[in-house]
């Protein structure tokens, strides 16, 4: 309480001395067009951070202590920015800002982490401003990224969307950074970017500014691919009430799978600042609607693949037995976890035969919740400490639900992230950190769900298996006493039927209860008995809750450094890792302890993982500043690997003073993400693994293991022999030993080449650029076999390999030559060189009054390799790409529209989760809005997909069809 009081009389002391010795500016700011007095403008003196706003009347009042004279910069989105010199006290400023129908000489200060003209930026980047936010026909602001020019937008549920540049494309992209005012939204253990989850409201956004390609030279890890940086408003400059609503429905008609259902999204905010000293702001939003559906029937397992059944053409499409839906779990043929070798058998007077089925599974929407939620609230305080510095507190919280994409699919329910962050920020210098916290609430894993469901309910592989065993025969007792391939098709959907028998379905009371038991299970390990006081069913949640805390800074000595301008800065990060028993273990306990609860009920002491990094970035101008050269090096440093440098140089020349023609050469490393260095994931059969080496002690599978596609084919041969040790001693030429490396940092080498202008009298924006990129050791996910107990290359191991050892219950053995195989999805590099090359270009042209036509279009492409890798790497990137808009925001007063055509290429999309041909895409977004100034109020109506033509954004993601929405908004409000 004392310590409260305290401070509330230094603040009401600084207030007071601050009034006493300032000196008040006031103005009026008007439109030049129609003489309306304008809200919202930002003014401030320049060079310093000492500004404010005007009110609804166009008024403003600005107290300083700065001597006279000084400059006034005036500006506000859609105007053209004014400078005004202030010299006497009583001197009368009123202004008329002039509208503008193109604003791309514009401020950024991504690229280089200092402000700098867009058109001169070093690098590719865009810029959404506010104006261009609310004329886009997309629902929301984080929609509208995918309009711009080379961004790849995946989207895995309504409150989850990552975009991604130039390539390489995940759902939970690693290679992609995004920041909200500077703080990196990478959820760490959970493995996904939350930017629009818990990010700011549409309310609070102020720019979205977007490098596409590697910014790893001042910004480190994940910027590999590309970044995006969202920045807010401040409470000094947007003052007042706003608040807005968004109704929509999606899932119209019967592309998407669902009934029609209603969208629903509600923010506020609100902001005061008192004496240009202190502000603050407060926001809330909260979201909810029916998620899109993935239920693709597609089977990505065709028995043309050596892992089905080859020789028995009665079993090939819709009869295949090994059947490994999209969006299906629990049948994972590919993978080898949910399979079963039926042997004995007699087909077609051929003794000894052996079929590989595949356990029948859950589809994805049988297993999710259809309903999503996203509540969004945050705070900051600010304080101007004087003209130069500012210090601020903030605090982000969000809550959501959603389906998002890792290995597997995850169910988030009840997910809290919180963000903490204090930062001071003055004229040449920034000091920020940092914390962020998770907590995954009620969240469950899809796969061993689906796993455990089966398990539970129609037993484990072997049991099941002789099921389906004795099923066959009784088919083939009834129906002439022999299988043949005449009857083969029929039999085995005989004989799952009778393995089914007692499996719970989907919308019985008695799914839904072993549903909930096995989601509030935390061992994701498969039924056993030999694991002592194990539950009686392997469980699916999903228990999280890490800690990441970073620090960084930096300072700009170009007053102090005569020949050339220099920003040093630098950044420490630490993950708190807080072992969970499924996902993150604590590696100094014994392998077969590390799973398993201690009697406290935790999973062993935390773990950490943290990086160092610091930067240096020189800049010169030459020939009255038509050249401009900039360097940069960056080093990081993570105990793990040895340290790593990373430069960049790069040069921008501008001639005529309107063309400009850059040239950029860097450098970049990604330290692996905290899944994929610490992961220790149990999932059935296969356990997924981090890439450092010290998780591989006592397991073997970087020395001592055969890679996936080695054994499936060894399996394919052994089966055609007979089935036998015989044959399988004959084909052990065929498998392939891994021996995989210790994993080190993914390295890119980019060299970009752009060219940017303003042209016709700022008419015409023509921004084009291209690149090259080398990656080496690039980061992905193998799967290998390790033979129990045994030395790859010895006759045990390659028995250990045979499918009729494949049985999931540990309980069990194959046959008593073989002591089986541990499975392991191993995060490491690939072996060779990836090249990728492309580039975009973007046009905009006010051709006419206020009516502007645009577009853009890019090119990507990866350079196919002479020799296959130990794994696929997955561009996962149309070759083309691009959009075309048009759009006129005041075709009368107050009445504006856009119309924006997208389309892009078929491609194939590859992941270990689902690989499958994406079609092309072809649809329509537009918008109508209305402002009502007397009401401080703008109406928008609009629709995405216009036409309801439903798509794929990547094999294994939702259909996604047409969304039609009102929004209403009301901005400014109690702005005195």
């Amino acid at each position: 309480m004392k310590k409260s009081l305290l401070l509330a009389i230094l603040l009401t002391l600084s207030l007071s001395v601050f009034a006493q010795d300032a000196i008040v500016i006031s103005g009026t700011i008007r439109d030049k067009d129609s003489n309306d007095p304008l809200s919202g403008v930002s003014v401030h003196i320049k060079g310093t951070n000492a500004g404010t706003a005007t009110n609804n009347d166009g008024k403003f009042e600005l107290k300083t202590r700065r001597k006279l004279p000084f400059i006034l910069q005036v500006a506000l989105v859609g105007f053209q920015t004014q400078e005004f010199e202030v010299k006497d006290i009583n001197q009368s400023i009123a202004l008329n800002l002039s509208s503008i129908n193109i604003q791309a000489n514009e401020v950024v200060v991504t690229a280089s982490r200092v402000e700098e003209n867009i058109l001169k930026s070093p690098v590719a980047i865009e810029k959404l401003d506010i104006r261009a936010i609310k004329q886009s026909p997309a629902p929301s602001f984080y929609d509208a990224l995918e309009n711009v020019k080379g961004v790849q937008m995946t989207t895995s549920s309504l409150t989850f969307k990552v975009p991604n540049t130039r390539g390489f494309n995940i759902p939970n992209n690693f290679r992609f950074m995004q920041l909200v005012d500077g703080v990196d939204m990478q959820a760490a253990t959970l493995g996904v970017p939350l930017g629009n989850a818990i990010g700011p409201t549409e309310l609070d956004i102020q720019s979205i500014e977007i490098t596409p390609g590697a910014a790893s030279a001042l910004y480190g890890m994940n910027a590999i691919n590309g970044m995006s940086n969202l920045l807010t408003k401040s409470p000094f400059v947007y003052q007042g009430l706003s608040i807005y609503t968004r109704t929509g429905f999606n899932h119209v008609g019967e592309g998407t799978g669902r009934d029609i259902s209603n969208l629903t999204e509600t923010a506020v905010r609100y902001a005061k600042a008192f004496n240009n000293k202190f502000a603050f702001k407060v926001n809330a939003s909260f979201m909810q609607g029916t998620d899109w559906l993935s239920d693709t029937r597609l089977d990505q397992n065709p028995n043309n693949l050596k892992s089905a059944n080859p020789g028995y053409p009665a079993l090939d499409g819709p009869n295949n037995i090994v059947f490994d839906g999209w969006n299906k779990y629990g049948d994972d043929a590919l993978a080898g976890s949910n399979t079963v070798s039926v042997t004995g058998l007699t087909i077609d007077g051929k003794a000894n035969q052996t079929l590989t089925v595949g356990r029948t599974g859950y589809w994805e929407k049988d297993l999710v919740s259809p309903k999503v939620d996203n509540l969004k609230v945050d705070a900051s305080f600010h304080y101007r400490i004087n003209d130069k510095v500012e210090a601020s507190y903030s605090y982000r919280i969000g809550r959501m639900d959603g389906v998002f994409q890792r290995g597997n699919k995850i169910q988030l329910d009840n997910v809290v992230v919180q963000n903490h962050k204090v930062e001071v920020k003055g004229a040449n210098f920034l000091l920020r950190g940092y914390l962020s916290l998770e907590n995954t609430g009620d969240s469950f894993n899809v796969k061993p769900l689906a796993d455990n469901l089966d398990l539970s309910s129609g037993g484990s592989a072997s049991v099941w298996g002789a099921k389906f065993k004795t099923a066959l025969n009784n088919y083939s007792a009834e129906h002439g006493g022999a299988l043949t391939s005449e009857n083969l098709a029929a039999a085995t959907q005989f004989a799952r039927q009778a393995a089914d028998a007692s499996r719970v379905q989907p919308g019985t009371q008695a799914f839904q209860d072993l549903k909930n038991t096995i989601i509030g299970i935390n061992n994701w390990d498969i039924k056993s008995s030999t694991i002592p006081d194990a539950p009686e069913t392997g469980g699916a949640a999903l228990v999280q809750n890490s800690r990441m805390y970073n620090l960084e800074g930096q300072w700009d000595l170009s007053k102090e450094v005569k020949f050339f301008d220099l920003l040093i800065g630098g950044d420490a990060r630490f993950y708190q890792i807080i072992p969970d028993g499924n996902n993150f273990v604590d590696f100094s306990r014994p392998i077969e302890e590390r799973n398993k609860p201690l009697p406290d009920g935790s999973f062993g002491e935390d773990v950490s993982y943290k990086k160092f990094g610091g930067f240096a970035q020189i800049t010169k101008t030459f020939f009255q500043e038509k050249l401009k050269l900039f360097a940069s090096l960056r080093g990081d440093y993570n105990p793990e690997f040895d340290p790593k440098f990373t430069p960049r140089i790069a040069a921008v020349y501008t001639v005529a003073n309107k063309h400009n023609f850059r040239v950029t050469y860097q450098k970049g490393y990604r330290f692996p993400a905290l899944f994929e260095a610490l992961s220790y994931v149990n999932n059935g059969r296969v356990k997924r693994v981090g890439s450092l080496p010290y998780i591989n002690e006592g397991l073997g599978y970087l020395d001592n293991s055969y890679t996936q596609s080695s054994v499936v084919n060894f399996n394919a041969a052994v089966k055609a022999g007979g089935n036998t040790d015989a044959a399988a001693l004959a084909n052990r030429g065929l498998l392939k030993v891994a021996n995989l490396p210790d994993a080190s940092p993914e390295q890119i080498n980019s060299f970009e080449v752009g060219y940017k202008s303003i042209l016709f009298d700022n008419k015409l924006v023509v921004d084009f650029d291209a690149y090259t990129n080398t990656y080496t050791g690039f980061l992905g996910q193998v799967q290998v076999y390790v033979p129990k107990g045994e030395t790859v290359g010895s006759d045990a191991a390659v028995l250990a390999m045979v499918d009729r050892n494949r049985d999931p219950n540990p309980g069990s053995g194959g046959n008593a030559a073989s002591k089986g195989q541990d499975r392991y999805r191993v995060y490491t590099n690939a072996k060779n060189k990836y090249n990728n090359y492309g580039s975009a270009l973007g046009l905009t042209y006010n051709f006419y009054k206020k009516y502007t036509v645009g577009g853009n279009v890019s090119y990507n492409k990866m350079k196919a390799n002479s020799t296959s890798d130990i794994f696929v790497t997955g561009f996962n990137t149309p070759e083309w790409s691009g959009n075309v808009s048009f759009g006129n925001r005041e075709i009368i007063k107050n009445v504006g529209f856009s119309v924006i055509y997208k389309w892009q290429t078929s491609f194939l999309w590859e992941s270990p989760l689902v690989t499958g041909q994406i079609n092309a895409i072809h649809n329509f977004d537009a918008q109508v809005s209305l402002a009502i100034p007397q009401a401080k109020a703008s109406v928008k109506v609009g629709g995405t997909d216009l036409f309801n033509k439903a798509y794929l954004q990547y094999a294994g993601g939702p259909t996604i069809g047409g969304l039609y929405y009102v929004a209403i908004s009301f901005d400014g409000l109690l702005n005195k």
